[in-house]
């Protein structure tokens, strides 16, 4: 993890393998984002460390360093915070992962050639707290993504807090000690079910009681991972892998049913029919140990 610091900026030395052309692609393509903004190839972004909030600006120069600026007075005094920021961000562009693998793979894979080529330098965008992802995963099941973002923000923008700059307001998504206090009734102005208001108020209390926390599950190996957030009421297979790919980075994670993966392959291998779950299996045999990265691309093809 190789970082510096200009004046009052840190500078994140890159990955041979990154283009933040590909990352930003991914990142602007749903305009009702609400947890950061991207203007002129520049992000904004609350970064929420423990208490404390950093307002930061992200901007890249020739796909080898990335340059953070804090806004707002907004950066840590003590340097061992402004290694946790280095560290989410690390952890947000999954900057520690090579992918000279994956790419040699992929490459001879049918499947995946194209993908790679289109979206050379793309990392899974993570989402690196616990909580967010999970609520992300229970909020966008059996809908589609236009209206899972669109629950998101009114979700954020009803119990989050946010940073004012400029006129403009960059929120922060809300924290589990806050939900945990919630009833159903609360969550009743957002549009989604009754049964997604009690899932994201049982996961925040969980949190809250210290039963779950991403420390814990990143101390267990993929099955026990994945066995601990099955029993969590209203996290099924799919949010599971979702989580366990997105926050835990466990590369394994392959969420076999997901509409779009099977949308994804049946577009590439020109079918007219869905692909089965054994047809699937079969084609993902090379992807082993990087299922995560080939479901990423595989869903970029269509989103």
């Amino acid at each position: 993890m190789t970082w510096y610091e200009i004046n009052d900026d840190i500078v994140i030395t890159l990955p041979t393998i990154f283009d933040m052309n590909a990352n930003l692609g991914y990142l602007t393509r749903e305009k009702n984002e609400c947890m950061y903004e991207i203007e002129n190839n520049i992000m904004t972004k609350v970064i929420t460390i423990g208490k404390i909030q950093s307002l930061v600006q992200i901007s890249i120069i020739n796909n080898k360093q990335m340059v953070i600026q804090f806004l707002n007075d907004s950066k840590p005094i003590e340097k061992w915070k402004r290694q946790e920021i280095v560290t989410y961000i690390h952890e947000w562009f999954d900057l520690d992962n090579d992918l000279t693998s994956f790419y040699e793979m992929a490459k001879a894979d049918p499947l995946l050639k194209i993908p790679v080529q289109k979206f050379y330098g793309l990392r899974v965008i993570g989402i690196p707290d616990l909580f967010e992802a999970l609520c992300w995963g229970v909020l966008g099941q059996q809908i589609n993504l236009a209206f899972a973002y669109t629950l998101k923000r009114q979700f954020v923008e009803k119990f989050g807090d946010f940073i004012e700059w400029n006129g403009k307001k960059y929120w922060v998504f809300p924290s589990y000690e806050r939900i945990a206090q919630l009833t159903p009734a609360d969550l009743a102005n957002i549009k989604m079910t009754v049964k997604k208001s009690e899932y994201i108020i049982g996961i925040a209390k969980l949190m809250a009681s210290g039963e779950l926390s991403r420390e814990k599950l990143m101390e267990m190996d993929f099955k026990d991972a994945e066995k601990s957030l099955m029993k969590i009421r209203g996290v099924g297979p799919w949010t599971t892998n979702y989580v366990l790919m997105r926050c835990l980075r466990f590369q394994t994670a392959f969420p076999i049913d997901d509409v779009g993966l099977i949308n994804s392959i049946k577009l590439l291998q020109n079918m007219n029919r869905k692909p089965t779950k054994d047809e699937i299996m079969e084609l993902s045999i090379p992807w082993k140990n990087w299922e995560s990265y080939a479901t990423f691309y595989l869903w970029r093809v269509l989103y």
